[in-house]
């Protein structure tokens, strides 16, 4: 049995795995079961299990992107799916406490990226969205919202949209702002300009968006521009530390979606420090993150290096942490559980969809990358401890009405 074998031994209880090895040999896995896939791959040659046991997950991706690690029965999706499924964050037993060893390794790996200094932001953010927004346009609602939706199944049915989740996902944070004509919003990492705009046209708020892409900065303009309401939803490219100098209380509302995610645990005090700052003494702010269901982690080498460079998905823990010497206050907290996986199926799915016209922007070796990520971070939702967050922060506990019933009824009038 290879060195591979017997790590997949361990792990494929349900559902199955052949490995077809360079030299023509073959080793099965797991038992076929209901809901659980059966997957089939070829190495290409001998040197992909000892780039995997290196370094398991960016080993695995790059032998795959490199096309050394196919993928014959089922697809990658699949194949993570199956990994993933067989070792769930729910799989009970007995908890015991980590070891010295492990507990400095994890704080210890990958811990520098986390210092995401003003330059250093500018870069990682570039990284991931400076790549052209044609790439974008191929695999997200039409709206361009690159943030987890919101899946109301029984309200919608089965055969819910990904645009219909998006808006109900707009809607809900809306809400959870609890806006007032004239009020001016600060929407920090504004992405496309979508959720400024949603919030302009529904309630008639005043909104600047603030991005450090110069791809996503261009299209919002557009977009403002085009729908004639450029003096009312502006658009910067600035980083909050800055506009925290700059603007001192001149906001009622902030809203951040996908962007905590890129802060670093060693400037959450900043953050924090700089959103209450840029509030109004009644403000309210919906921060929505990637959250951890369990403690603090770390972020693999395989999402440090490809798709976000200086990212770190936080715990729950050190998000409330680090808001709590800025007297900002936790009025309402959400935890999404499955609705980012419903997400990235969508996105996985219109990227398949789109293979030859990804390839044709880019090469063969992106998208498979592309694949990879997404396959990686659906199976995360589904079956590893990543979950969304929504927490609700205000300044002043008489802001917001005593019950949560406002909620509700907000929401209603705000989708279709």
């Amino acid at each position: 049995m290879s060195i591979l074998g017997k790590f997949l031994q361990k792990v494929v209880e349900k559902g199955s795995i052949r490995i077809c090895h360079a030299d023509g040999s073959t080793e099965c896995f797991g038992t076929p079961t209901e809901g659980f896939p059966d997957v089939a791959i070829r190495l290409a040659d001998k040197a992909v299990i000892r780039q995997i046991l290196l370094d398991p997950r960016l080993g695995a991706a790059e032998s795959f992107m490199d096309g050394r690690l196919i993928v014959e029965q089922g697809d990658i999706m699949q194949l993570v799916q199956l990994l993933r499924a067989n070792r769930p964050f729910e799989r009970g037993g007995e908890l015991r406490e980590p070891g010295p060893f492990t507990k400095v390794r994890d704080y210890a790996a990958a811990s520098i990226d986390r210092f995401n200094f003003r330059g250093r932001s500018k870069r990682n953010v570039a990284h991931h969205y400076d790549i052209g927004n044609d790439l974008y346009e191929l695999f997200l609602d039409e709206d361009l919202q690159y943030s987890c939706a919101y899946w109301d199944f029984e309200r919608h049915g089965a055969e819910m949209t990904l645009e219909q989740a998006q808006a109900d996902k707009k809607a809900h944070i809306a809400a959870k702002l609890n806006l007032k004509p004239g009020q001016r919003v600060l929407d920090i990492g504004c992405g496309w300009g979508g959720m400024a705009l949603y919030l302009h046209r529904k309630t008639g708020v005043e909104v600047l968006g603030i991005t450090l892409s110069e791809e996503q900065l261009k299209m919002a303009r557009e977009r403002a521009e085009q729908a004639g309401v450029a003096d009312k939803v502006r658009f910067e490219l600035i980083d909050y530390r800055d506009l925290a100098a700059r603007e001192a209380g001149s906001f009622d509302r902030i809203v951040s979606v996908g962007m905590f995610e890129h802060v670093g645990t060693p400037l959450y005090p900043t953050f924090f420090r700089c959103c209450a700052n840029l509030m109004t003494d009644d403000g309210v702010m919906l921060l929505h993150t990637i959250g951890r269901m369990g403690g603090p982690g770390t972020t693999d080498a395989f999402t440090r290096k490809y798709i976000f460079p200086g990212g770190y998905i936080p715990a729950l823990s050190e998000t409330l942490a680090a808001s709590e010497p800025y007297r900002l206050i936790a009025t309402d907290i959400e935890t999404l559980r499955l609705h980012y996986a419903f997400t990235l199926r969508e996105w996985y799915k219109r990227t398949v969809r789109n293979r030859d016209k990804i390839i044709a922007l880019y090469d063969e070796r992106f998208y498979r990358m592309w694949t990879f990520y997404l396959a990686g971070a659906t199976a995360a939702f589904e079956n590893g401890g990543m979950c969304n967050y929504q927490i609700q922060f205000s300044r002043n506990r008489g802001t917001l009405p005593l019950t949560r019933d406002y909620l509700g009824e907000t929401e209603k009038n705000l989708t279709p």
